[in-house]
């Protein structure tokens, strides 16, 4: 038993049934202000901006999931594709740990605020959406969406694409870094381990293997095979000085001794003992 189940069997009753539904609600209630008024106006009332939390205005520690990361009616395609792997996840997990994992990705938003702001940071509830999807392309790869309703595409590969724009952000969008990698933590929580294991882990013990394969081969070439030299024990002529002679053991007297090829049959018997 890990330590979410442990979490699911002692909090479960506190899990918010549905929690996909009442995100969208409130998100959709915030749209439909947006039409009435000033779009930028409503949006300012709910973001999360940790000076005006400072000040007492708490409600945006948890308003802002609620606030449109899109405009005008792209937004009711986008809460179309939450709607979907949301239901999804939360079906296939069950209520606490669908919760766990989005409220997971909202705190690490609200210290990804706090900690962005001295780079002027924004947070909005683009990167919870991107979460839960990354959750939904991980456990199903090969789910195919109608990419604008129309065109046909399988969720992995929406899913590198999401990765990709991630990782460029980092890099050349300064103020979102701390957003866009405290974006992944949620996943990290509940995948990270598996990630690692499945993919990430054989393929450092290969390179691993491959490395001490180099070395190995690094360190056998530099050893060098111990020449043999043979001395004839009757003129003291070498195998080293003269190549071309041959040099062989005389059966009579034993290992011990060698010969060359000109004493091999000309030389005096050692008894052995």
């Amino acid at each position: 038993m890990n330590w979410i189940d442990r979490l699911e069997r002692k909090y479960s009753r506190f899990a918010i049934k549905n929690l996909t539904k009442y995100l969208i609600i409130g998100t959709a209630f915030v749209f439909v202000l947006s039409l009435f008024n000033d779009f930028r106006y409503i949006a300012s009332l709910f973001t999360l901006q940790p000076s005006l939390v400072m000040k007492g205005q708490i409600w945006r520690l948890i308003t802002f999931i609620f606030v449109p990361f899109v405009g005008n009616f792209w937004v009711i395609f986008v809460l179309y594709i939450f709607y979907t792997f949301g239901t999804a996840l939360e079906r296939y997990w069950g209520s606490f740990r669908f919760n766990l994992y989005y409220f997971i990705g909202v705190v690490a938003a609200i210290a990804a605020a706090f900690l962005g702001e001295f780079w002027g940071g924004r947070v909005t509830s683009e990167f919870l959406y991107m979460s839960v999807f990354l959750a939904f392309a991980y456990l199903n790869p090969n789910f195919e969406l109608l990419l604008f309703f129309i065109i046909p595409v399988k969720v992995k590969y929406l899913a590198w694409f999401d990765i990709i724009f991630t990782v460029l952000s980092i890099i050349f969008r300064p103020e979102t870094r701390i957003i866009a990698l405290l974006s992944f933590t949620s996943f990290i929580v509940f995948f990270g381990k598996e990630v690692f294991e499945q993919y990430l882990s054989p393929n450092i013990k290969k390179l691993d293997r491959k490395r001490r394969r180099r070395k190995f081969k690094v360190i056998a070439a530099s050893v060098k095979t111990p020449e043999i030299i043979y001395t004839c024990c009757i003129c003291g002529r070498t195998s080293k000085e003269h190549p071309d002679l041959k040099f062989a053991y005389c059966f009579k007297c034993g290992s011990d001794y060698e010969y060359c090829q000109e004493h091999l049959t000309n030389h005096e018997h050692i008894l052995r003992h």
